[in-house]
């Protein structure tokens, strides 16, 4: 049996009753509340969004295992990708991780001084690596896309390039995340202690979606594009 996916007649309320996450994403693609009982696709039209982008984010958000076809990465817009990533970038580096790093600042303080600058090492190394992924996505891949677009060849750049720099930047969160749960003593202020690895979860999956988008749809887009065949 085939799974039917979200379609641009989907009424957005109903995508995000499926998908809460999907929030997060609205501000990405300028899109406001207040959508009341309008289709993906009117929702879209009435904020000037990419339709077709904004969809297979929602589904590649949602359903596990999903793969764009390659008519669908034939339809895509890249600058429209590329904003979007950006849009991410910026809403990781200006909202979500300085958040998170006011929080564990905040239970640094009543921890022993040891514990408490171990966090705060592990969270900081973890900044560094996210921000040094962004910038060399924002100075060297994507440039490199936008230059393929206009038919321009590298002959010292190709996305195996950045495939092989891709590093995980997931493996040291999920370190910080399991050394709060297994050794945050217990008597810690323990809503702020439970507030703070929500956050932490959170932002590792979207995080994790946000590679997904790299590897599912804008690698295999440029390996396209590096052979013209799009």
């Amino acid at each position: 049996m085939q799974r039917e996916y979200f379609s641009k007649e989907t009424r957005l309320a109903d995508i995000i009753n499926a998908n809460r996450n999907i929030i997060l994403l609205l501000p990405r693609f300028g899109i406001e509340l207040g959508f009341g009982e309008k289709s993906l696709q009117q929702v879209c039209d009435k904020h000037c969004a990419d339709a077709d982008m904004f969809l297979l984010i929602c589904n590649l958000y949602t359903f596990e295992g999903y793969t764009p076809t390659v008519s669908e990465l034939k339809s895509i817009n890249v600058q429209s990708l590329l904003n979007y990533l950006t849009a991410s970038h910026k809403y990781y580096s200006e909202s979500r991780i300085p958040h998170i790093a006011q929080h564990l600042d905040h239970l640094a303080e009543y921890l022993p001084q040891k514990e408490g600058k171990l966090i705060q090492r592990f969270y900081q190394e973890y900044q560094d690596e996210v921000m040094s992924h962004f910038q060399y996505e924002e100075s060297t891949l994507f440039p490199y896309i936008q230059e393929l677009i206009i038919g321009k060849r590298s002959d010292i750049f190709t996305i195996d390039s950045f495939e092989s720099n891709h590093t995980n930047i997931e493996d040291k969160l999920s370190d910080l995340k399991n050394i709060m749960i297994k050794y945050l003593p217990g008597n810690l202020l323990n809503e702020d202690g439970i507030s703070v690895l929500f956050d932490l979860f959170r932002l590792a999956d979207d995080i994790s979606k946000h590679t997904l988008i790299e590897d599912k749809i804008l690698t295999p887009y440029v390996e396209q594009l590096e052979k013209s065949e799009l």
